[in-house]
């Protein structure tokens, strides 16, 4: 019993001081693992941004036409598709009397 007693004192101080460099180790890699995740974060939010601001312009757009109905659809969408913009009044006033029947 004697024994043992003196290996677990002369062996103790070894145990501490390796059970400080792992738990210091341990918390560096966990502070390199959350910079990484906040950094991957701020990356995907700025896309996300990004992306969002590009649908709001094209729903503005789309709500632009729609609303808009002294003007030519057709010709305002071909014009969207063909990244030409639509110069002043271009396209024919629709009026409802004056409608082909079809």
């Amino acid at each position: 019993m004697g024994d043992l007693i003196g290996l677990v004192a002369v062996s103790a101080p070894f145990l501490m001081v390796f059970g400080i460099v792992w738990i210091s180790s341990q918390k560096k890699l966990e502070e390199r693992r959350i910079a990484a995740t906040a950094e991957s974060s701020a990356e995907k939010a700025a896309q996300y941004a990004a992306h969002t601001a590009e649908l709001e312009k094209r729903v503005q757009v789309l709500e632009r036409i729609v609303t808009d109905r002294g003007y030519d659809i057709a010709t305002q969408i071909e014009a969207l598709r063909d990244t030409r913009a639509v110069e002043g009044e271009a396209g024919v006033p629709l009026k409802s009397r004056d409608r082909e029947n079809i």
